[in-house]
């Protein structure tokens, strides 16, 4: 996937083939006075696996990611004490 940096006055001025260019799969760094201030993507397809959806994000600069496969599971985090997380919540609340 390619970047390019443009600054927000060209961006404003040929907005449509800017947006032609996101589609397809370029990212955009806008600039204001030379200094970055957005990143426009191109948006996964809703279907992609996450991986997919990963990988547009460290192309673009985003995250960081080591390559690791992801766990399927959802992570569960153990609670202490007797209470259930909706006790405590409801406790927290009044």
């Amino acid at each position: 996937m390619k970047q390019k940096t443009i600054g927000i006055r060209e961006f404003k001025e040929q907005l449509s083939g800017h947006i032609k260019e996101v589609k397809n799969g370029a990212t955009l760094v806008i600039t204001e006075r030379g200094k970055p201030v957005a990143r426009l993507l191109p948006v996964a397809p809703a279907g992609a696996p996450i991986e997919a959806k990963l990988h547009q994000l460290v192309e673009a600069g985003v995250i960081s990611w080591s390559g690791r496969k992801l766990s399927s599971t959802v992570p569960t985090i153990p609670v202490r004490g007797s209470k259930t997380v909706t006790e405590m919540l409801i406790e927290d609340r009044d």
